[in-house]
């Protein structure tokens, strides 16, 4: 039968052992902690971003100061639908201070937009819009076809010059949409999906 034989050295005072203990501990929570901020910087990247709404061009569906998530994947792999809200380039901003947009996808590739007498039309039909609650207060516009690779925005506070969209800046190419909101998480009692 084997036995265990006594170590050779002194024994560790216990004090020595509770600090090793807990430093161990320390040690492995900021690696868990540094781990934990690596991912989320890297999901931040190129998976997600939490963006703020700034101004009121999506009442009535979205309103200042509310927190969305927002899903940068979603196009890698399909186009953006007809429907679709969509954080933005601002084609205006200095590429050194770049700002971006909220805003509502409203034609794809080959569409043909026009307003006329405070309706849109798509393709020459009646958008239905149950997430505004005005007519297009702002003049006649278009006909405008989409180009390819390009897309047609608008917010959907229609009310006279509410909205910055595709009707002053034109269309928005597919490589300035940089993800689709997905619903507000901030504040809590706004939560919904978009």
């Amino acid at each position: 039968m084997n036995a265990l034989a006594p170590s050779s050295g002194p024994l560790p005072s216990p004090e020595t052992s509770k600090r090793a203990g807990r430093s161990g501990y320390i040690r492995d929570w900021l690696i868990t902690l540094l781990i934990a901020m690596i991912v989320l910087l890297l999901l931040n990247l190129f998976v997600f971003n939490l963006s703020t709404v700034r101004g009121h061009s999506m009442q009535p569906t979205l309103m200042e100061s509310q927190h969305l998530f927002v899903n940068k994947l979603v196009y890698n792999f399909h186009d953006p639908a007809r429907g679709d809200i969509v954080i933005l380039k601002d084609p205006d901003s200095k590429p050194s201070s770049p700002r971006f947009l909220v805003k509502r996808v409203i034609g794809t590739p080959g569409d043909v937009i026009r307003v006329e007498h405070h309706h849109l039309y798509v393709n020459s039909e009646l958008l239905y819009e149950p997430y505004t609650n005005s007519e297009v207060e702002d003049g006649d516009y278009g006909p405008f076809t989409v180009e390819p690779g390009h897309f047609f925005v608008m917010g959907d506070n229609r009310h006279t010059a509410a909205s910055k969209d595709s009707r002053y800046f034109g269309s928005v190419k597919s490589q300035d949409l940089l993800g689709r909101a997905e619903f507000i998480f901030w504040p809590i009692s706004d939560w919904k999906w978009l």
